[in-house]
């Protein structure tokens, strides 16, 4: 069974991995990241790593049993109680609810380890799949925006109900 795991540097390998291999997957739905992010990918990482221990943002890794990562699953812009979730389940592993176990497991610390009570999440009009996701795990769209420059919804999930 997978298991969600706080961002360490011991997952740099895994995750370098899980990025290459799932770039073009997730360029069909966000925008690429680029070739400077795995160019720079050991300082990002430490710069992750960083931002984590100050409270900032909290990064997890869904990982299986054998460490091959499965998806990220993050929170950034930390702030007032309230934090932006953000996720991406690699190509072989859509499709399996992994993302909508990620994304409640990762409510669950958000309210109960990081005290939070607010999630924002917003993924575009073109990306049912996260729509989906998003739904299913209690977010409620709030208003139309521009993600990346194409239509989207953002959504907000009540962690104190």
């Amino acid at each position: 069974m997978p298991e969600l795991q706080r961002l360490a540097p011991r997952h740099a390998p895994a995750l370098l991995r899980f990025e290459r291999e799932n770039r073009a997957w997730f360029a069909r739905s966000v925008p690429d990241r680029g070739d400077d992010y795995f160019a720079d990918f050991d300082a990002r990482h430490a710069a992750l790593l960083a931002e984590q221990a100050t409270g900032a943002g909290h990064f997890h890794l869904l990982v299986d049993e054998d460490g091959t990562v499965l998806g990220r699953f993050n929170l950034v812009d930390v702030a007032d109680g309230s934090a932006e979730l953000g996720y991406r389940v690699a190509e072989r592993a859509a499709g399996r609810g992994l993302a909508k176990q990620g994304v409640r497991r990762l409510g669950e610390l958000a309210r109960d380890r990081y005290g939070l009570r607010r999630l924002v999440a917003s993924a575009a009009l073109a990306n049912p799949a996260s729509l989906a996701v998003l739904r299913r795990t209690g977010f409620v769209p709030v208003e139309e925006i521009l993600l990346c420059g194409q239509p989207a919804l953002r959504h907000v999930l009540d962690l104190t109900g």
